[in-house]
């Protein structure tokens, strides 16, 4: 997948892999239909970081989560 181009299926694509990687237990909490192409590039940039990474502490954890918080449309 060529993550370079702004699309909405990149966008679900990099969300479900970060969820998938921090095995999100609350599915529901974390949807691709919460963000939108305008903070593609800082989604990005998340999901380089989960996706080098084999594990994760709690404090890690719970910053990616209120980042991608914070990178919600509002709805």
């Amino acid at each position: 997948m060529d993550l370079s181009q702004k699309s909405v299926e990149n966008v679900e694509y990099m969300i479900e892999q970060i969820k998938e990687k921090l095995k999100v237990l609350n599915l529901g909490a974390i949807k691709p239909s919460h963000f939108n192409e305008e903070m593609y590039e800082e989604l990005k940039d998340i999901h380089t970081l989960v996706m080098k990474k084999n594990s994760f502490s709690p404090n890690e954890m719970q910053g990616i989560v209120e980042e991608l918080g914070s990178l919600r449309k509002n709805q």
